[in-house]
């Protein structure tokens, strides 16, 4: 009796260690999916938020510090997952705009 239960016992739980390994395995890849597209997506944001703020502050003429500080720790997260293209040029513009507005006569 126990040799019968022996033999289909092993097969049993061999079967089930393979079937919850590949759950496992499945659930890692779907995991490492959705970090990749949440960090592609955090650095299109952020490319567009350095985009944006170049728009503003060359149309003014000037950057202020807090706002190249800002921009300084946007591209760096930018710059970290990846990105280095367009945005990159536009960040050391941004970054060379002079810190005061031009005086008005």
């Amino acid at each position: 009796m126990w040799d019968i239960f022996i033999k289909w016992l092993i097969p049993f739980l061999c079967g089930g260690a393979v079937s919850a390994l590949g759950v496992v395995i499945g659930r890692i890849k779907l995991g490492k999916k959705k970090q990749d597209a949440l960090a592609l997506g955090l650095q299109c944001l952020l490319r567009a938020e350095i985009i944006s703020q170049y728009e503003k502050w060359y149309e003014r003429g000037y950057c202020p510090i807090y706002a190249k500080e800002a921009l300084k720790r946007a591209y760096d997260s930018y710059h970290t997952l990846g990105g280095n293209d367009v945005a990159t040029g536009l960040y050391e513009e941004t970054t060379e705009l002079p810190e005061h507005p031009p005086k008005q006569n």
